[in-house]
């Protein structure tokens, strides 16, 4: 027997593994390595220097941008973020917080968090979230000697990278 459903039968949820009535597994979301761990949807290389809060939210954005993570989407818990990536709960709690907040996320009492449904809005108002970013951007290209068009065209390559791993 395959991995898909058997006709007449509906799927469960078990210890977060789908199953069929007769308890074979659909689809396994724990890392195949290790069969407790519960593989998070996004990579996060942590870097000496920032600290892992800003690194884990900019990383779960990038995965929303990117596609890798999509509307309805779960989110991991706290409890498993903590867990997966090896950081304290506060600051695990800390990082949901401010993606709930940014409207990433949405908590849905009983059912969990998911990632949000983007919400529609002006061009204008989409370009003030990112002013403090694109001033750290501006700062940053011309302490290292950058011309606009140098900055230009690594953003225009940095976009269609992001545009393609969404297909």
């Amino acid at each position: 027997m395959g991995l898909g459903l058997r006709r007449g039968r509906r799927p469960r949820l078990v210890n977060q593994r789908i199953v069929q009535r007769d308890s074979q597994p659909l689809l396994p979301t724990y890392c195949t390595t290790c069969h407790n761990t519960q593989v998070i949807p996004f990579r996060v290389s942590f870097e000496p220097g920032a600290s892992l809060y800003e690194q884990v939210v900019y990383a779960a954005k990038k995965a929303v941008v990117s596609g890798q993570l999509r509307p309805g989407d779960p989110f991991p818990s706290v409890r498993e973020l903590s867990k997966s990536l090896k950081i304290n709960p506060n600051t695990a709690h800390k990082v949901v917080t401010q993606l709930v907040a940014d409207g990433v996320l949405e908590v849905y009492p009983g059912i969990g968090t998911v990632v949000a449904k983007r919400v529609s809005s002006t061009s204008a108002d989409r370009s003030n979230l990112l002013h403090k970013e694109l001033e750290q951007l501006i700062v940053e290209a011309k302490r290292l000697g950058l011309t606009f068009d140098d900055v230009a065209s690594a953003i225009a390559k940095h976009w269609k990278v992001l545009e393609g791993s969404r297909r």
